[in-house]
């Protein structure tokens, strides 16, 4: 198990689901972590809820906007004075459209938050973990970051976009000491996804594992890619999701 003990950990879209869950499990590992999330109140309520709330703080920041992000995380830095692994977890789902029903306002929308904001989140994160010599980062994608239907045109590019930016920055850092692998979850049982489509329940009862993921499990699986554990992990893509991709068909 790894221990996280004297490091320190950033999660974004720590106000509920996945990021919650990642908070729980670095704290609960002996990280201090800085949650983050645009909604400062959601993100405080995952630290409160923490067994011990003094090993977190929690941020507000819109991942896509670069000034947010730049001052969040320089606050980080002179707060906890270094940065160990990043977890770029915040996201968001479109309504489902086909391309020529999606309007450029949702387009730019979830482009931004999906794709952008882990840009934004690395561009900001690097310098410091460059000085350390060492660092990780754990971009969350999704089985539609492979395969088409598990979203609409702009979730599903946005999602094939964080794989492409995992393995450049993997090609850019791995040498100077950072690390930088990809989770993609399945059908995970987060508020924002249990809501997004009526066909939900049919399409797992489709697949191998035949229930949702639970966040938790994520949790864990982003702790051992940001350990030591997994210090020869770089640039992989790591999927989780009930052998929704291996079942090989269409669940919608």
């Amino acid at each position: 198990m790894n221990d996280y003990s004297n490091r320190v950990v950033i999660v974004t879209g720590a106000g509920s689901g996945m990021g919650r869950a990642m908070v729980h499990e670095f704290t609960s590992r002996n990280a201090r972590v800085a949650a983050i999330d645009v909604n400062f109140e959601r993100a405080n309520e995952t630290v409160a809820g923490l067994a011990d709330p003094s090993r977190a703080r929690a941020y507000r920041a819109d991942v896509s906007d670069p000034a947010s992000v730049q001052r969040a995380v320089d606050d980080i830095v002179a707060h906890f004075e270094r940065i160990d692994l990043l977890c770029n977890n915040a996201g968001v789902l479109d309504g489902h459209a086909p391309a020529h029903e999606t309007s450029i306002e949702e387009w730019n929308r979830v482009i931004a938050i999906n794709l952008t904001g882990p840009f934004l989140m690395a561009k900001a994160v690097i310098p410091q973990m460059l000085k350390q010599e060492k660092g990780a980062i754990i971009n969350t994608s999704s089985t539609s970051g492979f395969s088409a239907a598990g979203g609409g045109t702009a979730y599903t590019a946005s999602k094939h976009g964080v794989i492409g930016l995992t393995r450049q920055l993997c090609f850019e850092y791995g040498a100077k000491g950072i690390r930088v692998n990809t989770i993609c979850p399945g059908a995970t049982a987060t508020p924002l996804a249990m809501s997004s489509s009526p066909d939900m329940e049919a399409a797992i009862r489709s697949f191998p594992a035949q229930r949702w993921c639970r966040p938790e499990e994520i949790a864990r699986l982003a702790a051992f890619l940001g350990g030591d554990d997994a210090d020869f992990v770089h640039g992989s893509d790591y999927v989780m999701d009930g052998g929704w991709l291996t079942a090989a068909r269409d669940p919608f």
